[in-house]
């Protein structure tokens, strides 16, 4: 299989990646976690996991998710607080028909909430 890299600040090194890795959620989509109760904002997606060995083991093992898949940046909401999450895909659905998530960062990343998702805003886009 053909593999790529990509340089990690979160990990503090280069990842191999296989080329042909698909994400199930793109940039603006609104998405819940399977496990835990809450939802957020895709902002940025990594083709496998890029995080720090230390974040990675801190989750338990029963739980832990597989390396080579699509992790999502989130601007994550639950009832009490809004927070930035990094989670795999395997741990996610699609939550768009729930409505917008409130979280403080959105309006400096995306435009107004439609059809079931953001829509970046034009000055951040190529």
């Amino acid at each position: 299989m053909e593999r790529a890299e990509f340089f990690s600040s979160h990990a503090g090194r280069t990842i191999v990646a296989p080329r042909q890795l698909r994400s199930r959620f793109g940039i603006g989509d609104v998405v819940r976690h399977r496990m835990f109760d809450f939802r957020g904002v895709v902002f940025d997606i990594d083709p496998v996991f890029a995080n720090s060995e230390e974040w990675y083991e801190s989750i338990p093992e029963e739980i832990r998710p597989c390396r080579d898949q699509p992790f999502y940046h989130l601007l994550a909401e639950n009832e009490d607080s809004s927070y930035v999450a990094y989670v795999s895909q395997q741990n996610l659905v699609s939550d768009g028909e729930s409505g917008p998530v409130d979280h403080p960062t959105l309006p400096q990343l995306f435009e107004r909430f439609r059809d079931g998702r953001y829509r970046m805003r034009r000055s951040l886009t190529h």
